[in-house]
Protein backbone atom coordinates (compact mmCIF):
# COMPACT_ATOMS: atom_id res chain seq x y z
CA UNK A 1 0.00 0.00 0.00
CA UNK A 2 1.15 3.64 -0.94
CA UNK A 3 1.03 6.25 2.19
CA UNK A 4 -0.85 9.20 1.67
CA UNK A 5 1.05 12.46 3.31
CA UNK A 6 -0.35 15.46 3.74
CA UNK A 7 1.24 18.11 5.61
CA UNK A 8 0.59 20.40 8.21
CA UNK A 9 1.02 23.88 7.07
CA UNK A 10 2.31 25.65 10.29
CA UNK A 11 4.00 23.31 12.14
CA UNK A 12 4.82 23.31 15.81
CA UNK A 13 8.04 23.38 18.08
CA UNK A 14 9.40 21.40 20.28
CA UNK A 15 9.49 22.51 24.04
CA UNK A 16 13.15 22.76 25.93
CA UNK A 17 14.41 19.13 26.73
CA UNK A 18 14.29 19.74 30.39
CA UNK A 19 10.43 21.07 30.67
CA UNK A 20 9.26 17.39 29.10
CA UNK A 21 7.03 15.34 31.30
CA UNK A 22 5.24 12.47 29.74
CA UNK A 23 2.16 12.40 27.49
CA UNK A 24 1.44 15.91 27.72
CA UNK A 25 2.60 17.18 24.16
CA UNK A 26 2.16 15.89 20.75
CA UNK A 27 3.94 16.15 17.40
CA UNK A 28 2.34 17.56 14.48
CA UNK A 29 1.37 14.47 12.72
CA UNK A 30 -0.33 11.36 13.17
CA UNK A 31 -0.50 7.83 11.29
CA UNK A 32 -3.96 6.73 10.56
CA UNK A 33 -5.20 3.38 8.34
CA UNK A 34 -8.46 2.56 7.94
CA UNK A 35 -10.39 -1.65 8.15
CA UNK A 36 -13.40 -2.67 6.72
CA UNK A 37 -14.30 -6.10 5.80
CA UNK A 38 -14.65 -5.89 2.44
CA UNK A 39 -11.08 -3.71 1.87
CA UNK A 40 -9.56 -4.87 4.80
CA UNK A 41 -6.71 -2.25 5.75
CA UNK A 42 -6.95 0.37 3.81
CA UNK A 43 -6.07 3.86 3.21
CA UNK A 44 -2.88 4.57 4.74
CA UNK A 45 -1.93 8.04 5.81
CA UNK A 46 0.25 10.56 7.24
CA UNK A 47 -2.24 14.07 8.19
CA UNK A 48 -1.87 16.47 10.71
CA UNK A 49 -2.77 15.72 14.64
CA UNK A 50 -6.31 15.99 14.82
CA UNK A 51 -9.74 15.11 16.94
CA UNK A 52 -11.55 12.86 15.11
CA UNK A 53 -15.16 12.59 14.62
CA UNK A 54 -16.80 9.86 15.55
CA UNK A 55 -20.55 8.78 16.45
CA UNK A 56 -22.00 8.87 20.33
CA UNK A 57 -22.65 4.69 19.09
CA UNK A 58 -18.89 4.13 18.35
CA UNK A 59 -18.22 0.31 19.77
CA UNK A 60 -15.17 1.25 21.45
CA UNK A 61 -16.73 3.81 23.94
CA UNK A 62 -19.49 1.08 25.15
CA UNK A 63 -17.61 -2.24 24.76
CA UNK A 64 -13.80 -1.17 25.01
CA UNK A 65 -12.80 -3.01 22.27
CA UNK A 66 -9.75 -0.93 21.69
CA UNK A 67 -5.71 -2.22 22.30
CA UNK A 68 -2.24 0.08 22.08
CA UNK A 69 1.21 -0.87 22.23
CA UNK A 70 4.21 1.74 23.37
CA UNK A 71 7.53 2.33 21.96
CA UNK A 72 10.15 4.90 22.00
CA UNK A 73 12.70 6.83 19.06
CA UNK A 74 15.83 7.48 20.48
CA UNK A 75 18.41 9.68 18.98
CA UNK A 76 22.28 9.06 19.17
CA UNK A 77 25.25 11.84 19.85
CA UNK A 78 25.72 11.56 16.02
CA UNK A 79 21.96 12.15 15.13
CA UNK A 80 20.85 8.92 14.17
CA UNK A 81 17.43 7.62 15.36
CA UNK A 82 16.62 4.43 16.10
CA UNK A 83 14.16 2.03 17.59
CA UNK A 84 14.60 -0.81 20.26
CA UNK A 85 12.84 -3.81 19.41
CA UNK A 86 9.81 -2.88 17.48
CA UNK A 87 9.42 -6.08 15.95
CA UNK A 88 8.55 -7.25 19.11
CA UNK A 89 5.84 -4.70 19.79
CA UNK A 90 4.18 -5.38 16.77
CA UNK A 91 4.08 -8.69 17.04
CA UNK A 92 2.87 -8.29 20.70
CA UNK A 93 -0.08 -5.98 19.14
CA UNK A 94 -0.80 -8.83 16.90
CA UNK A 95 -1.21 -11.23 19.96
CA UNK A 96 -3.54 -8.35 21.54
CA UNK A 97 -5.56 -8.18 17.89
CA UNK A 98 -5.95 -11.56 18.24
CA UNK A 99 -7.12 -11.87 21.72
CA UNK A 100 -9.71 -8.95 21.44
CA UNK A 101 -11.00 -10.43 18.03
CA UNK A 102 -9.32 -6.92 16.07
CA UNK A 103 -7.75 -7.44 12.31
CA UNK A 104 -3.96 -7.91 11.83
CA UNK A 105 -1.79 -5.32 10.76
CA UNK A 106 0.88 -6.66 8.12
CA UNK A 107 3.95 -6.18 11.02
CA UNK A 108 6.43 -5.32 7.80
CA UNK A 109 4.02 -2.46 6.82
CA UNK A 110 3.48 -1.49 10.37
CA UNK A 111 6.99 -0.75 11.31
CA UNK A 112 8.03 0.68 7.40
CA UNK A 113 4.96 3.22 7.83
CA UNK A 114 6.29 4.44 11.66
CA UNK A 115 9.74 5.11 10.32
CA UNK A 116 8.08 6.88 7.33
CA UNK A 117 6.10 8.79 10.22
CA UNK A 118 9.67 9.53 12.66
CA UNK A 119 11.56 10.84 9.06
CA UNK A 120 8.79 13.46 8.96
CA UNK A 121 8.49 14.22 12.65
CA UNK A 122 11.94 13.92 13.40
CA UNK A 123 12.88 17.40 15.08
CA UNK A 124 10.53 16.16 17.44
CA UNK A 125 12.46 13.90 18.95
CA UNK A 126 15.15 15.03 22.02
CA UNK A 127 18.26 14.90 22.32
CA UNK A 128 18.72 14.64 25.71
CA UNK A 129 20.05 11.59 27.46
CA UNK A 130 17.06 9.97 29.04
CA UNK A 131 14.25 11.43 26.98
CA UNK A 132 12.88 9.99 23.56
CA UNK A 133 10.01 10.23 21.47
CA UNK A 134 7.10 7.89 23.19
CA UNK A 135 4.99 6.05 20.25
CA UNK A 136 1.53 5.12 20.66
CA UNK A 137 0.37 2.84 18.17
CA UNK A 138 -3.69 1.94 18.71
CA UNK A 139 -6.87 0.36 17.34
CA UNK A 140 -10.02 1.18 17.93
CA UNK A 141 -13.24 -0.22 17.24
CA UNK A 142 -15.40 2.57 15.11
CA UNK A 143 -18.81 0.43 14.20
CA UNK A 144 -22.06 2.75 15.07
CA UNK A 145 -23.66 0.05 17.06
CA UNK A 146 -25.17 -0.83 20.16
CA UNK A 147 -25.10 -4.18 20.51
CA UNK A 148 -22.04 -6.58 21.93
CA UNK A 149 -20.40 -8.24 19.49
CA UNK A 150 -17.27 -7.24 17.68
CA UNK A 151 -16.82 -4.43 15.57
CA UNK A 152 -17.03 -4.87 11.77
CA UNK A 153 -14.56 -1.40 11.06
CA UNK A 154 -11.46 -0.45 12.93
CA UNK A 155 -9.26 2.67 12.48
CA UNK A 156 -5.35 2.31 13.50
CA UNK A 157 -3.06 5.00 14.07
CA UNK A 158 0.36 6.02 15.34
CA UNK A 159 0.44 9.43 17.51
CA UNK A 160 4.06 10.76 18.80
CA UNK A 161 4.75 12.23 21.85
CA UNK A 162 8.69 13.68 23.57
CA UNK A 163 8.93 13.04 27.02
CA UNK A 164 11.08 13.11 29.75
CA UNK A 165 11.48 10.33 32.56
CA UNK A 166 8.00 8.36 33.29
CA UNK A 167 8.42 8.64 37.05
CA UNK A 168 8.69 12.38 39.00
CA UNK A 169 11.67 10.67 40.94
CA UNK A 170 13.48 9.56 37.93
CA UNK A 171 16.13 6.73 38.73
CA UNK A 172 15.14 7.22 42.31
CA UNK A 173 13.58 4.01 44.09
CA UNK A 174 9.64 4.49 43.63
CA UNK A 175 7.20 3.21 46.47
CA UNK A 176 4.73 0.55 45.69
CA UNK A 177 1.79 -0.79 46.88
CA UNK A 178 0.23 -4.55 47.06
CA UNK A 179 -3.33 -4.27 46.60
CA UNK A 180 -5.50 -6.66 48.81
CA UNK A 181 -9.04 -5.98 47.84
CA UNK A 182 -8.87 -5.36 44.31
CA UNK A 183 -7.68 -7.50 40.98
CA UNK A 184 -6.87 -6.57 37.87
CA UNK A 185 -6.81 -9.42 35.30
CA UNK A 186 -7.37 -13.65 35.81
CA UNK A 187 -6.35 -16.26 33.78
CA UNK A 188 -8.35 -17.17 30.87
CA UNK A 189 -9.21 -13.18 30.67
CA UNK A 190 -7.75 -10.41 28.95
CA UNK A 191 -4.77 -9.75 31.19
CA UNK A 192 -1.76 -10.46 28.87
CA UNK A 193 -2.97 -8.63 26.23
CA UNK A 194 -2.38 -4.71 26.04
CA UNK A 195 -5.50 -3.80 26.25
CA UNK A 196 -7.54 -0.22 26.72
CA UNK A 197 -9.67 -2.42 29.41
CA UNK A 198 -6.96 -3.95 31.49
CA UNK A 199 -5.55 -0.32 32.16
CA UNK A 200 -9.26 0.81 33.24
CA UNK A 201 -9.76 -2.41 35.80
CA UNK A 202 -6.58 -0.91 37.55
CA UNK A 203 -7.57 2.92 37.70
CA UNK A 204 -9.68 2.57 41.10
CA UNK A 205 -6.91 0.69 43.46
CA UNK A 206 -4.00 2.33 41.90
CA UNK A 207 -5.58 6.16 42.40
CA UNK A 208 -6.05 4.59 46.10
CA UNK A 209 -2.17 3.85 46.15
CA UNK A 210 -1.42 6.96 45.03
CA UNK A 211 -3.48 8.87 47.95
CA UNK A 212 -1.09 6.99 49.88
CA UNK A 213 1.75 8.11 48.84
CA UNK A 214 2.69 5.19 46.30
CA UNK A 215 3.18 5.52 42.71
CA UNK A 216 1.62 1.87 41.44
CA UNK A 217 -0.21 -1.21 42.93
CA UNK A 218 1.56 -4.29 42.47
CA UNK A 219 -0.79 -7.02 41.62
CA UNK A 220 -1.71 -10.23 42.82
CA UNK A 221 -2.73 -13.16 41.12
CA UNK A 222 -6.65 -13.05 40.51
CA UNK A 223 -7.92 -16.17 42.17
CA UNK A 224 -5.49 -17.32 45.06
CA UNK A 225 -4.26 -13.65 45.79
CA UNK A 226 -0.87 -14.97 47.56
CA UNK A 227 0.65 -14.88 43.61
CA UNK A 228 3.11 -11.82 42.68
CA UNK A 229 2.23 -10.80 39.02
CA UNK A 230 2.79 -7.64 37.84
CA UNK A 231 3.36 -3.72 38.58
CA UNK A 232 0.50 -1.31 36.82
CA UNK A 233 3.12 0.06 34.34
CA UNK A 234 5.71 -2.62 34.57
CA UNK A 235 7.07 -6.43 35.20
CA UNK A 236 8.28 -6.70 38.29
CA UNK A 237 11.83 -8.72 39.09
CA UNK A 238 12.94 -9.54 42.52
CA UNK A 239 16.97 -10.85 43.47
CA UNK A 240 16.64 -12.97 46.46
CA UNK A 241 19.54 -14.81 47.79
CA UNK A 242 21.15 -14.08 44.23
CA UNK A 243 18.68 -15.14 42.09
CA UNK A 244 16.94 -13.15 39.50
CA UNK A 245 13.51 -13.96 39.54
CA UNK A 246 9.96 -13.01 37.72
CA UNK A 247 6.51 -14.02 37.72
CA UNK A 248 6.08 -16.09 34.42
CA UNK A 249 3.40 -15.48 32.10
CA UNK A 250 0.62 -17.69 33.33
CA UNK A 251 -1.79 -15.60 30.95
CA UNK A 252 -2.65 -12.85 33.02
CA UNK A 253 0.71 -10.68 32.96
CA UNK A 254 1.76 -8.80 30.35
CA UNK A 255 4.72 -10.29 28.05
CA UNK A 256 6.93 -7.17 28.46
CA UNK A 257 9.73 -6.39 26.25
CA UNK A 258 11.99 -4.81 28.58
CA UNK A 259 11.15 -7.97 30.57
CA UNK A 260 12.43 -10.26 27.99
CA UNK A 261 15.60 -7.87 27.94
CA UNK A 262 16.72 -8.24 31.24
CA UNK A 263 15.97 -11.85 31.52
CA UNK A 264 18.17 -12.18 28.32
CA UNK A 265 20.82 -10.38 29.09
CA UNK A 266 20.43 -12.11 32.97
CA UNK A 267 21.45 -15.10 31.11
CA UNK A 268 23.78 -13.93 28.87
CA UNK A 269 26.18 -12.50 32.46
CA UNK A 270 25.96 -15.63 34.08
CA UNK A 271 23.10 -14.42 36.50
CA UNK A 272 20.68 -17.40 38.09
CA UNK A 273 17.61 -16.59 36.40
CA UNK A 274 14.33 -17.71 37.00
CA UNK A 275 10.51 -17.16 35.67
CA UNK A 276 8.06 -18.83 38.24
CA UNK A 277 5.88 -17.98 40.63
CA UNK A 278 6.18 -15.71 43.57
CA UNK A 279 3.90 -15.70 46.49
CA UNK A 280 4.18 -12.51 48.66
CA UNK A 281 4.65 -14.54 51.64
CA UNK A 282 8.21 -15.50 50.18
CA UNK A 283 8.64 -11.97 49.56
CA UNK A 284 8.21 -10.73 53.13
CA UNK A 285 10.09 -13.67 54.34
CA UNK A 286 13.28 -12.75 51.93
CA UNK A 287 12.88 -9.21 53.52
CA UNK A 288 12.61 -10.03 56.91
CA UNK A 289 15.54 -13.07 57.15
CA UNK A 290 17.48 -10.18 54.72
CA UNK A 291 17.89 -12.20 51.64
CA UNK A 292 15.76 -9.95 49.57
CA UNK A 293 18.56 -7.76 48.25
CA UNK A 294 16.57 -5.60 45.17
CA UNK A 295 13.18 -5.26 43.42
CA UNK A 296 12.69 -3.42 40.45
CA UNK A 297 10.55 -2.98 37.64
CA UNK A 298 10.82 -2.99 33.71
CA UNK A 299 9.01 -1.53 30.86
CA UNK A 300 8.97 0.82 28.27
CA UNK A 301 8.22 3.58 29.94
CA UNK A 302 10.65 3.99 32.76
CA UNK A 303 12.99 1.05 31.58
CA UNK A 304 14.00 0.02 34.77
CA UNK A 305 12.37 1.32 37.88
CA UNK A 306 14.27 0.57 41.29
CA UNK A 307 11.35 -0.27 44.05
CA UNK A 308 12.68 1.41 47.66
CA UNK A 309 9.31 0.46 49.70
CA UNK A 310 6.64 -2.01 49.06
CA UNK A 311 3.45 -2.04 51.30
CA UNK A 312 1.21 -5.01 52.01
CA UNK A 313 -1.29 -4.16 54.69
CA UNK A 314 0.49 -2.97 57.63
CA UNK A 315 4.09 -4.03 56.70
CA UNK A 316 6.27 -2.18 55.31
CA UNK A 317 9.25 -3.38 53.25
CA UNK A 318 11.82 -0.96 52.78
CA UNK A 319 14.59 -1.91 49.69
CA UNK A 320 18.08 -0.64 49.56
CA UNK A 321 18.45 1.99 51.73
CA UNK A 322 16.31 4.38 49.62
CA UNK A 323 19.26 3.99 46.67
CA UNK A 324 18.93 1.93 43.25
CA UNK A 325 20.27 -1.16 43.54
CA UNK A 326 23.95 -2.21 41.50
CA UNK A 327 21.72 -4.77 39.55
CA UNK A 328 19.25 -2.32 38.65
CA UNK A 329 21.80 0.13 37.71
CA UNK A 330 23.76 -2.83 35.48
CA UNK A 331 20.44 -3.26 33.45
CA UNK A 332 19.52 0.36 32.91
CA UNK A 333 22.71 1.27 31.70
CA UNK A 334 23.38 -2.10 29.82
CA UNK A 335 19.31 -1.31 28.31
CA UNK A 336 19.80 2.63 27.44
CA UNK A 337 23.33 1.95 26.46
CA UNK A 338 22.10 0.41 23.28
CA UNK A 339 18.99 2.67 23.21
CA UNK A 340 21.22 5.51 22.69
CA UNK A 341 24.04 3.98 20.81
CA UNK A 342 26.45 4.67 23.60
CA UNK A 343 27.35 0.53 23.43
CA UNK A 344 27.90 -1.84 20.38
CA UNK A 345 24.19 -3.50 19.48
CA UNK A 346 25.27 -7.24 19.88
CA UNK A 347 21.80 -8.52 20.68
CA UNK A 348 20.66 -7.17 17.30
CA UNK A 349 17.85 -5.18 19.03
CA UNK A 350 18.28 -1.90 17.30
CA UNK A 351 16.08 -0.84 14.27
CA UNK A 352 18.07 2.01 12.69
CA UNK A 353 15.23 4.85 11.88
CA UNK A 354 17.68 7.47 10.09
Amino acid sequence: MEITITEKEQKGKRPADSSLGFGTIFTDHMFNMDYSPEKGWYNPRIEPFENFSLSPATMMFHYGQAIFEGMKAYKTSDGSIQLFRPQENFKRFNKSARGMCIPELDEKFALDSLKTLLKIEKDWIPETPGTSLYIRPTIIATDPFLGVRASHSYRYFIILSPVGAYYAEGFNPVKIWISTEHVRAVRGGVGEYKAAVNYAASLYASEKAKKQGYAQVLWLDGVERKYIEEVGAMNIFFVINNELTTPELNGSILPGVTRNSVLHLGKKWGMNVSERKISVDEVIAAHTNGTLQEVFGAGTAAVISPVGEIRYGDKIMNIGNGKPGDIAVKFNNAITDIQYGRAEDTENWIEKVL
